[in-house]
């Protein structure tokens, strides 16, 4: 049987690292693309030359999803709106869509604040779509179904779930610390990337291990587990081997520029 586009998703990881500056990996942000639609996960410092070297424009991009609004996510958003207003002959023919848990309205008027007219696109050209934080969301953009669930992080932290049309299912926790919600979000779900910003014994609170992440893996009884969104610390752990206490399944460690083809599984 062959697969068709609309079949699978097509995963780029863009930044699999944190605040803390680094040569290896980017600030966070993942690139998803199903029937030739494109979405940005995050877009923290390093996503748009990440974009580039992954052959992707700003232009390409439909929607923008944040997990929350912390510097290492959302950094580069005023550069990606900014440089959607160069006048060149590529500048973007439909709408921009910006999605992101309660009070993204308020985060983008504040940016505004800041950087005026600069990050206002024209007129109907950005819609910014609020999603639920008190409770599971689910929202349909075309054919892709998008399910959404709180995060134990800051008050509008949000993990996301994305199903395309033919079935293929990953999910996205952003930050977060342990929480059941996260296992329904991701249970049975062809691929889990999750974060896991450092060793067991560095544990800090808002965050997951990797056994944490992998326990929640394992409970959901997801597909496929990557990890990402790592410290320095992680560096001189062996994050497979403390996953591994938790979770049997196939397992990867993100890299900037990895890329993942999720079928339905």
């Amino acid at each position: 049987m062959t697969l068709s586009p609309k079949d699978m998703l097509d995963i780029t990881i863009l930044g699999s690292g944190t605040c803390v500056p680094s040569l290896r990996r980017s600030s966070c942000a993942l690139l998803m693309e199903t029937g030739g639609i494109k979405w940005l996960f995050d877009c923290g410092a390093g996503t748009l030359r990440r974009l580039l070297e992954a052959g992707t424009e700003i232009f390409d991009i439909d929607t923008i999803f944040l997990s929350h609004f912390h510097p290492d996510h959302s950094g580069e958003l005023v550069s990606f709106l900014f440089a959607t207003k160069y006048p060149d002959r590529k500048r973007r023919k439909h709408p921009l869509k910006l999605a992101g848990g309660a009070g993204i309205l308020r985060f983008f008027e504040n940016l505004k604040q800041a950087y005026g007219e600069w990050i206002v696109l024209g007129p109907g050209m950005l819609e910014i779509i609020e999603l639920d934080v008190a409770a599971p969301d689910r929202r349909t953009f075309g054919s892709i179904m998008v399910e959404t669930a709180p995060m134990a992080h800051n008050p509008e932290s949000l993990g996301y779930r994305v199903t395309a049309p033919g079935g293929a299912s990953a999910v996205y926790s952003g930050d977060t610390d342990s929480t059941d919600r996260l296992i329904t979000l991701a249970g049975k779900a062809d691929l889990l990337i999750c974060e896991s910003a450092l060793p067991d014994d560095l544990n800090a609170a808002g965050h997951l291990t990797p056994s944490g992440a992998g326990a929640i893996a394992a409970e959901a009884e997801v597909s496929e587990l990557i990890l990402t969104h790592f410290y320095p610390e992680c560096d001189n752990a062996d994050i497979v081997a403390e996953c591994r206490k938790t979770y049997s399944g196939p397992l990867r460690l993100a890299e900037d520029l990895m890329r993942i083809r999720v079928a339905e599984g």
